[in-house]
């Protein structure tokens, strides 16, 4: 079993040489096979968290810790990270021009694994993980993300997860942009890997794709800090009263996430 550990962190977005904060003071475990909730408004730096998980460069670290079975994640680059088990479902995934998504995929588990994966056996693992998302075989062949809708660009960040097999799983708003057809595939993905025994730390603004992905923790974000967590019941509490009892304003939206 793994365990994501989270201590007092505080980070700063820098833009033009300044730096302004947005984390202040996180706390938060996990641990491999639970599903972890973080819902709350508009810039309360839900996403800015996964991203200094991960290793963004936009971010700077000011104080706490970040650490995955003792080791200290912050001392390392971003693919030490990600060799370490941490994986990222970005909300805005970026398009690369030229490189297919079956070369991306096998190049990225030859980077994880150490070597790349048998060509046979690993065509047999992407066709029946493929198949499991509902995705054309001729997919693979397609350029990363360019010309995908939204909803082909969420399939292939769980296609990622699942191929991948990451210790802990930071998805941020997989749910967006999805029907409900693509909703119940990607939910269906992420339920298969938290079975396997990634931990998922999933980020969503609705409660839609928690009627499929129930989670055993929902943690409130505001102010860049967790204000309250429970179990998968606050996540219909909050549907139904929103963040006004944690002195947020209807209509009080915008900034960095």
């Amino acid at each position: 079993m793994s365990t994501l550990e989270i201590r007092g962190l505080h980070a700063a977005v820098v833009e033009d040489e300044t730096a302004t904060p947005i984390l202040n003071g996180v706390d938060l475990t996990m641990r491999s096979g639970e599903i972890h909730a973080v819902m709350g408004p508009n810039g309360s730096g839900k996403s800015t968290l996964a991203s200094c998980i991960a290793g963004h460069p936009k971010y700077r670290i000011t104080a706490g810790s970040v650490t995955l079975d003792g080791q200290d994640l912050l001392a390392m680059t971003v693919d030490e990270r990600a060799r370490a088990g941490i994986f990222l479902a970005m909300q805005y995934p970026t398009e690369i021009p030229g490189v297919s998504a079956a070369n991306f995929l096998r190049s990225a588990a030859g980077a994880l694994r150490g070597e790349q994966p048998r060509l046979r056996a690993w065509v047999k693992e992407v066709s029946e993980a493929m198949a499991l998302l509902e995705m054309d075989s001729s997919f693979g062949e397609r350029n990363v993300n360019e010309g995908w809708s939204g909803g082909e660009k969420k399939r292939h960040e769980i296609l990622q997860m699942e191929l991948l097999r990451p210790k802990i799983a930071l998805l941020d708003e997989t749910d967006s942009g999805l029907d409900v057809d693509a909703l119940r595939i990607a939910s269906a993905g992420i339920n298969r890997s938290v079975r396997s025994g990634v931990g998922a730390l999933l980020i969503t603004h609705y409660t839609r794709i928690l009627r499929y992905v129930r989670p055993d923790f929902v943690h409130v974000f505001y102010q860049g800090r967790v204000v309250e967590s429970g179990d998968a019941t606050l996540a219909d509490t909050l549907e139904g009263d929103g963040y006004a009892r944690f002195g947020v304003h209807s209509g009080a939206v915008g900034g960095c996430q």
